[in-house]
């Protein structure tokens, strides 16, 4: 009889423990936090910013292109060594850079490091022995505003612009303005796109704003 008594308390501690254990664990996945059911709330994904109409499809990753030349751009072009070719030049409407000594260089559409290459492969040409050339933008082309704004014209582009400022810059909306519309003409690579855009959105130097007029 004593020896049942012993091995029952054994067998009632033994189920105890499992019973104890058992409630943890289930303690344990209660506690785990679920989205939404007073747990900690899971970051929605983050959307994809919305493609820019004017640029050109591209993989995720590669970078913003840089700035092409054109007409109306005026530049800094520094020859190391040679002052009489260092000097400001402006693109002319055929696109290109005259230089002293070498002549016309072909501008339009290139980066500055692609036109200072241009340049240094023209003055090697039994110009200059071992040149080195730099390019810099003194000052942007300008920019274009027309419709309902009270002083529609051209502009100096200034850094960092959007269609805001630029209305801005033109005195301001007219009367007449219809401020929920603005189109943007660019010339991307030859062809000349137009676009309706938001109040933020940034501007290019040889951009044409148009601001439409309201009806009612």
């Amino acid at each position: 009889m004593r020896r049942f008594s012993r091995w029952s308390r054994l067998a009632a501690v033994v189920l105890v423990a499992c019973a104890a254990t058992g409630c943890a664990q289930r303690v344990a996945v209660d506690a785990a936090p679920q989205a939404g059911v007073g747990g900690p709330y899971v970051a929605a994904p983050l959307l994809a910013a919305p493609a820019d109409p004017f640029l050109p499809a591209q993989p995720a990753g590669l970078p913003v292109e840089p700035y092409r030349l054109d007409s109306g751009d005026r530049l800094r072009v520094q020859v190391f060594g040679q002052d009489g070719l260092s000097n400001s030049y402006i693109i002319d409407a055929a696109g290109h850079v005259s230089l002293a000594l070498v002549g016309p260089v072909a501008a339009r559409g290139y980066t500055t490091a692609e036109l200072a290459r241009a340049i240094t492969r023209r003055l090697q040409q039994g110009y200059v022995r071992a040149p080195h050339v730099s390019v810099e933008v003194e000052a942007y082309r300008p920019f274009f505003i027309l419709g309902e704004v009270n002083a529609p014209g051209q502009y100096p582009y200034v850094a960092n612009m959007t269609a805001e400022s630029a209305v801005a810059i033109a005195g301001g909306y007219a009367p007449r303005a219809d401020k929920r519309k603005i189109t943007v003409t660019r010339n991307m690579g030859g062809e000349m796109l137009r676009q309706d855009v938001p109040l933020n959105y940034p501007i290019r130097p040889g951009d044409t704003i148009t601001i439409s007029e309201r009806w009612l």
